[in-house]
């Protein structure tokens, strides 16, 4: 119960996807603008992050048995994209106006660095963390957790911006600048949790 616990305080504040391991960052720049559309992409990538992973795993464990484990990326990647373009099928029919206020970043999520990176590193993980005996719950439970630190992300990131609309900024900061730069103050207030894993006793 404790390694659960440990992955998921991971996942959402130590080693944060967006704000810790810098991956994710074109939706978290892009669509972080209105907190409905960040909560909807988030959603989505949860979604898909979680069912990306329930199918990669067995997928790699056929691979290795087959000496395959070369075309691993390559079959990721064509799982990932199936999965969002049933995503925005979905979305497209029963939530239009979520899916016309995404636009173009709901298919990105294929490109999304983010869900190929949790996918790949649940599998890295089954060596890693071989000790605590890491199998296919534990990569569910990982998956959510990274997911779940996008969704934090992009809210806070979104309310930080929502208060940049009403702050006076130079001229010469105003648009992208200041919006790298909240962010970048943003990442660095999760520093502060580094350390909590091993302080808590979790691992």
């Amino acid at each position: 119960m404790k390694f659960y616990i440990a992955l998921l305080v991971m996942g959402i504040l130590t080693q944060n996807f967006t704000l810790s391991k810098f991956l994710g960052i074109c939706p978290f720049l892009g669509v972080s603008k209105k907190l409905n559309t960040a909560l909807g992409m988030s959603a989505a990538v949860i979604f898909v992050m979680l069912l990306s992973t329930a199918a990669t795993y067995p997928l790699n464990i056929l691979l290795e048995k087959c000496g395959l484990g070369y075309l691993q990326t390559i079959v990721f990647i064509l799982v990932i994209a199936a999965l969002v373009q049933m995503v925005e099928i979905v979305m497209k029919k029963y939530m239009k106006p979520l899916y016309n206020s995404l636009g173009i970043y709901l298919p990105l999520i294929t490109t999304n660095c983010a869900v190929l990176g949790v996918v790949i590193l649940n599998i890295e993980n089954i060596t890693g963390y071989a000790a605590y005996g890491f199998g296919f719950a534990h990569a569910m439970v990982n998956s959510f957790a990274a997911g779940a630190g996008f969704m934090l992300a992009m809210v806070l990131f979104a309310g930080v911006r929502s208060r940049l609309e009403a702050a006076d900024i130079p001229k010469s900061l105003q648009g992208l600048p200041i919006t790298l730069i909240a962010a970048s103050i943003v990442s660095l207030s999760f520093l502060g949790f580094s350390g909590i894993v091993e302080g808590m006793g979790l691992m």
